[in-house]
């Protein structure tokens, strides 16, 4: 009698595909396959904005509601501009003008708006937590422009991709983050997309405008800007949110560039050249000096042309796209 046939071996299943989910709240808890997913397919995106008819069919027959119930411009815009150029149904609404400024709540609100059969909600909020609070409350994606002092993961998101256009790879490259990290939702999602690509962190400020748990972030603290400086290959300039001065967190504006000020002299001293990004507005004259915000080594549109590739990433993956087809998606030239 002969032996039975034994099965042959199978290959074993290839590992998925890392998925962003159903929203895009904060990149705190995305793993490094996850960020390296909306960059990959961020890059090949990015080139639909560089020909001359600045639109693909990606998102035809998707609507996206903006919800901006704070004052923005250019993250607003990057979000129109991404979502137009995949050809998405867009509504933008702010609060002035709007049922919420009657009183309704923002639960009603997006629900009242999913009931027309949206697929999206792009939201910016003043109160931390927004978009999560919303996120568990509707069924449509929600993407998190920015809720209080939280997070800004697409801001986030954009820096990677402009350090890594200029790095490479960012294991071991160290980044300090300049300025107002107290109230800075950039910094946060900043810390916490660095560190999972692998890079080195800091952050510089007075201890004023410092969380008092810092430390617990795993960054380096420098009190001097001249030491950060001296440390870093790349610095993240905040904007030093002069509506929130008021609470006597430094002792004056011209205090606080005379002794924390990104300028052209200190950069002069550093023992290298050094990137210089900054999320904007910009106080020039204060964070930032203008001969460094346009010098040679700013990348600060380099961040603003990124902002709406990554965006178009998001949106592209959260509506269920397959990176391995995004570049594709940007069709022909």
């Amino acid at each position: 009698m002969s032996a039975p046939a034994t099965a042959p071996p199978t290959a074993p299943a290839p590992p998925a595909a890392p998925s962003l989910g159903k929203d895009l709240l904060g990149l705190e808890g995305l793993t490094r396959a996850q960020i390296e997913l909306v960059l990959d397919t961020a890059a090949p995106l990015r080139a639909v904005s560089e020909r001359a008819i600045k639109k693909v069919p990606t998102l035809r027959g998707q609507t996206v509601v903006n919800l901006f119930f704070e004052a923005s411009t250019r993250t607003r815009v990057s979000f129109e501009f991404a979502e137009k150029r995949l050809s998405a149904d867009t509504v933008s609404i702010a609060s002035a003008g709007s049922s919420v400024s009657k009183g309704e709540t923002l639960v009603d609100t997006a629900r009242n708006l999913e009931a027309m059969k949206i697929d999206t909600v792009v939201i910016r909020h003043g109160s931390s937590g927004a978009a999560r609070f919303l996120a568990e409350r509707i069924d449509s994606t929600v993407i998190n422009a920015g809720d209080g002092t939280h997070e800004h993961p697409t801001q986030g998101l954009l820096d990677l991709l402009t350090l890594r256009d200029r790095f490479g790879a960012l294991d071991g490259r160290r980044v300090c983050i300049v300025g107002d990290v107290l109230h800075s939702r950039v910094a946060r999602s900043n810390v916490f997309g660095l560190q999972a690509l692998g890079a080195e962190v800091a952050v510089c400020g007075p201890r004023s405008l410092l969380p008092n748990a810092v430390d617990a972030l795993g960054v380096k603290v420098f009190d001097r800007v001249e030491a950060a400086i001296e440390w870093a290959e790349a610095l993240n300039v905040l904007r030093l949110q002069l509506e929130r001065m008021q609470a006597g967190y430094i002792p004056s504006v011209r205090e606080y560039n005379r002794v924390f000020g990104v300028t052209r002299e200190r950069l002069e001293r550093a023992p290298r050249d050094l990137l210089i990004l900054h999320p904007g507005p910009m106080n020039r004259g204060v964070e930032i000096d203008s001969d460094v915000a346009d010098g040679p080594h700013s990348v600060i549109l380099d961040q603003v042309t990124n902002g709406v590739a990554v965006r178009m990433a998001v949106l592209y993956l959260l509506a269920g796209g397959r990176p391995d087809l995004a570049e594709a998606a940007r069709g022909p030239a």
